[in-house]
């Protein structure tokens, strides 16, 4: 099963790798590996002395065989080359070429013409074929070698001729260095006459610029005060020119040129990284060496070393740029890391460093001390049988770890089990080699869990291991295997490895899994000195998440450096399918949607789920966006895949799109429960923050902005109940129940809507927004006819500070409450003060309640004031006060009055709701003979409570809600209102 999953993959990784490439370019690399960036590309150059053919094919195995005149090349997969240079105009040394497809290869036939040799070899991405006049035959005896190896030292001891190239020095001798600050970053600028070839390297705490020709370098301009060059100092040579900077560890530096000018940044985190250097075993020499390729190099330069008293070997090589990575030690020498050149840190007098163009030979007359594994590994096994530290705490050697040897993966567990198992017993208190060991090799195996308990177990019996710098790195590495990253984060905090970079990339990989994309881009900067030292495929994981940082902060180019970084290692087909998803991202973040439609579609139908799900997602997204699907058919997309992948980002991201869809076809309370679904479940990953903000922000949005205003307000109420506890504290939240319980009473749900706003005051507010909650509460009572819970509501939120309004609408509402409660005399009493409209009417149903007719005539009469000069009809309220005045005048016997009223407001009869009981009251008794008791009844017809509570209602409609922000009022706000609430 796995194996047959493994060629899906495989499959699907290939045509991906066709559809990533940009429009048009597509066929050219059908059916190229993942990590192919193009098709085959051949090249031809010619010189005075020898021809050079060059063959990129990325992702392909070049090899080559002789026979005879016939040089053949062969690559491991097929692609049509384009032969026209080579078959049309051959370049010197060269008769014909043929091409035959063989298998899924390709062999490449080149004859040589007569007398013509050729030599192959690799350099800067490209194998090359070098075509040149043949030579004699190399000596074969000792002495032959001997000669050989002295003519080298006497060559690395006297420089080698410069190439036929202008003198880059300016007219006057000088080359003033140039300085910049911007961005946390310091960017140095060395302008010459013409190019020329240079080297940056860091030694220590100091970095190196060395340039190939003499000038002298003014440094006065050199910046002051910054923590990434602290003290400038430069180097003069006979045949060369250099600074030595320093600068702390932690600073990265990057150099590239624009044409005669060289630019050299130091920065606090990951500059651009530049081309490989390969270094390898020289299999042409009689004794061991090394050999490096450096495209363009120069010249070799030796130069002292003024702080450490010692001698540097430094090859300088023309832009752009290309340098190692990371430190590479030997026997007899270190390579230090290089963002530019070759850096060489001689242990042995008689090192001898030559070039022959781009090839750079490192050798001793004797030959240097290499074993078969020291020039592959920079890790040596340093005891028997158990897997040994590497050079740095956080770096875990996945190649050498794992090995089982002939017995396999039991045998080789057992013995390492009882090592362990003898020396934890065995009275050897102070030794944990074996425990570490067999901890090293199960990390190793990237058994994280079973390695995580083994070195709980050391720690515990020894307490002094947390002081470990490898023990903190090797435990943080493997919780970081096992997804643990909030524990992983304790261990690699420790300051036992902040320096360490190894253990910076494990950071970096926390940063980026937890979304925190800044530290991430720092911290995998900060370790980039490491990541050539690991495994390809945790390299790939390193280059991959760095790369989704940097997409996340729009920082696209060293997203592309990193997935280039990436796409590079050597790695099975599902990790190059994952870095596929992120150079997809890229691409849509980029702008390129159809590109990464394509990518997306291609990757939605691989057989790993946790690739294919975010692929839907976001090739669901693309089309939705594109108007290729309706918002509807994308809904259907999403609801299926949250239940088809759930657990992780995946999931949050899915359900957040979901929820968005529904809430722009208004099926709120569906956007409601898929956003609330997974935001508790997965609180501690980054998305869940964005899918709770989402989820209030919906919340929000129906209730406080009026998006749910088209909902029944029973709908509106029973989803605001549903999902209450997303209600806001503070202003908003009261802003939102206030909203909704004033949609209520517009509906006569006056029950729903006093126990809405009594749960706020009782449980979420103090002081004046309280007051101003329990005001509106009582005025619903009173509405529902219920006025002891109107005075319960007054009572309860009574405080000394309130505005002069509120306290007035306040005593309006206390005194028709007790007015309800036929305490006639205490409702005067509360408005004795008061001579608003409100209080008026108030003490007109007092009046009339007491059969005080005259009063009672006037007060209404006062209330209708000049409305009979406005000619439209009377409103509900408006016929209740006039019919209730005409029957007070005419009870009181007030004919005066009557008469007057009568010639006020006949001419509204006609068009009034109750036009017989107003004919009646305004005839007055002389004319109709009718007992007090008809007149009575005939008020009563017209209600005058059902006025009011429409005057109420009319009035929430008119006045919305204040906001408040909760604080409490100062007595200057406060002026002029009383004690008494």
């Amino acid at each position: 099963m796995d194996l047959k999953r493994n060629l899906k993959s495989g499959v699907a990784a290939i045509c991906i790798a066709s559809v990533a490439a940009p429009a048009g370019f597509a066929e050219t690399t059908a059916l190229a590996p993942i990590a192919a960036g193009g098709p085959l590309s051949v090249r031809v150059a010619q010189s005075a002395d020898f021809s050079r053919i060059e063959f990129r094919f990325p992702g392909a195995r070049i090899t080559s065989r002789r026979d005879g005149q016939k040089l053949i090349v062969h690559f491991s997969r097929y692609a049509k080359p384009d032969m026209t240079r080579l078959r049309v105009d051959p370049p010197h040394w060269l008769k014909t070429t043929e091409e035959a497809q063989t298998g899924g290869g390709l062999d490449l036939t080149l004859t040589l013409a007569d007398g013509a040799d050729a030599k192959v070899g690799d350099g800067d991405g490209a194998t090359f074929v070098n075509l040149f006049s043949a030579k004699a035959p190399e000596p074969a005896d000792a002495k032959a070698a001997e000669t050989k190896a002295a003519d080298a030292k006497a060559a690395q001891a006297k420089p080698a001729p410069a190439p036929n190239r202008p003198d880059p020095a300016p007219a006057n001798g000088v080359v003033k260095m140039q300085a910049e600050m911007a961005a946390g970053q310091v960017v140095l600028h060395f302008p010459w006459k013409s190019t020329l070839g240079a080297a940056v390297f860091r030694r220590g705490d100091a970095v190196w610029v060395v340039f190939d020709a003499a000038a002298k370098l003014d440094l006065s301009a050199a910046p002051h005060g910054f923590r990434q060059a602290t003290s400038f100092q430069a180097v003069q040579g006979g045949d060369y020119s250099a600074v030595r900077i320093a600068s702390p560890p932690d600073v990265t530096i990057s150099a590239k040129a624009e044409g005669a000018l060289w630019i050299v940044t130091l920065a606090p985190n990951a500059g651009q990284t530049p081309d490989a250097i390969k270094v390898a075993r020289d299999a042409g020499s009689a004794n061991p060496a090394l050999t490096a390729t450096v495209a363009g190099a120069t010249k070799v330069v030796w130069l002292n070393d003024p702080v450490v008293g010692d001698r540097l070997g430094v090859v300088t090589a023309l832009a752009p740029d290309k340098g190692l990575a990371a430190r590479r030690t030997f026997v007899d020498l270190t390579l230090l890391p290089t963002a530019q050149g070759l850096a060489i840190e001689p242990a042995e007098d008689d090192l001898t460093v030559t070039t022959d163009g781009d090839i750079v030979s490192i050798g001793r007359p004797k030959g240097l001390a290499l074993s078969a594994s020291s020039a592959h590994a920079m890790v040596a096994d340093q005891g028997p049988d158990i897997p040994q530290a590497t050079t740095r705490p956080g770096l875990i050697d996945f190649d050498n770890w794992s090995k089982t040897g002939e017995g396999g993966f039991n045998a080789r567990y057992d013995a390492l089990l009882a090592a362990a198992a003898a020396e934890e017993t065995g009275g050897k208190d102070e030794s944990v080699k074996a425990r570490m060991g067999l901890a090293r090799f199960l990390i190793g195996s990237e058994l994280s869990y079973e390695g995580i308990g083994v070195l709980n177990m050391v720690a515990r019996a020894h307490q002094n291991m947390l002081g470990d710098a490898e023990f903190r790195g090797l435990r943080g590495a493997a919780k970081v295997m096992a997804g643990r990253y909030k524990e992983a984060s304790a261990d690699l905090s420790s300051p036992a490895v902040a320096d360490d970079p190894a253990s910076s990339l494990w950071r970096g990989y926390i940063a980026a899994k937890l979304g925190q994309w800044t530290e991430a881009r720092a911290q995998f900067g900060q370790g980039a000195s490491a990541l050539y030292q690991f495994s390809d495929k945790w390299r790939a994981r390193f280059a991959r998440e760095d790369a989704d940082a940097a997409t996340n902060l729009a920082q696209y180019p060293a997203a592309e450096s990193s997935i280039d970084t990436a796409l590079q290692a050597n790695v099975d087909p599902v990790e190059q399918l994952s870095t596929r998803l992120i150079q997809a991202e890229l691409f849509e973040a980029e702008g390129q949607r159809d590109r990464a439609l394509r990518v997306f579609q291609a990757l939605q139908n691989v057989q790993q789920e946790w690739l294919a799900a975010p692929a839907m997602l976001h090739a669901t997204e693309i089309r939705q966006a594109e108007n290729q699907i309706t918002p509807t058919q994308a809904a259907a997309v999403y609801d299926g895949l949250r239940y088809r992948w759930r657990g992780d980002a995946t999931e949050l991201d899915t359900i957040r799109a979901l929820g968005q869809i529904y809430l722009s076809l208004g099926r709120y309370r569906e956007a409601l429960e898929a956003l609330r679904s997974a935001g508790q479940r997965l609180p501690d990953l980054p998305e869940a923050v964005g899918l709770q903000a989402d989820l209030n922000n919906a919340f929000r949005s129906l209730f406080l902005e009026g998006q749910a205003d088209g909902l029944q307000p029973i709908q509106a109420l029973a989803l605001f109940y549903d999902f209450k506890e997303l209600t806001p504290v503070g202003a908003d939240g009261d802003q939102m129940v206030r909203r909704l319980a004033r949609r209520l009473v517009d509906v006569d749900l006056l029950g729903q809507a006093s126990e809405l706003l009594k749960y706020q005051a009782d449980n979420r507010l103090d002081g004046v927004p309280r007051a101003e909650v329990s005001t509106d509460l009582a005025m619903i009572d009173l509405m529902d006819r219920r006025p002891e819970d109107a005075l319960k509501a007054i009572d309860a939120s009574r405080t000394t500070l309130l505005p002069n309004t509120l306290n007035a609408q306040r005593r309006v509402i206390e005194s028709r409450a007790w007015l309800q409660l036929g305490q006639y005399d205490h409702a005067l009493e509360i408005i004795e003060a008061d001579k608003t409209g409100d209080s008026d009417a108030i003490r007109a149903e007092v009046s009339w309640k007491k059969h005080d007719w005259a009063g009672a005539g006037g007060l209404f009469e006062k209330q209708l004031g000049d409305r009979w000069k406005t000619n439209t009809p009377l409103s509900q309220d408006e016929e209740s006060k006039l019919l209730r005045a005409a029957i007070a005048y005419s009870l009181a016997g007030d004919d005066g009055g009557l008469t007057r009223i009568r010639s006020h407001f006949q001419g509204f009869v006609d068009k009034a709701s109750a036009p017989d009981a107003l004919r009646v009251a305004l005839s007055g008794v002389s004319n109709i003979q009718l007992t007090s008791t008809d007149f009575t009844r005939a008020a009563a017809e017209n209600d005058s409570f059902a006025g009011w509570v429409q005057a109420m209602k009319q009035r929430f409609r008119d006045h919305p809600a204040p906001v408040s922000n909760g604080s409490r009022p100062t007595l200057a706000a406060a002026s002029g209102g009383t004690a008494k609430g």
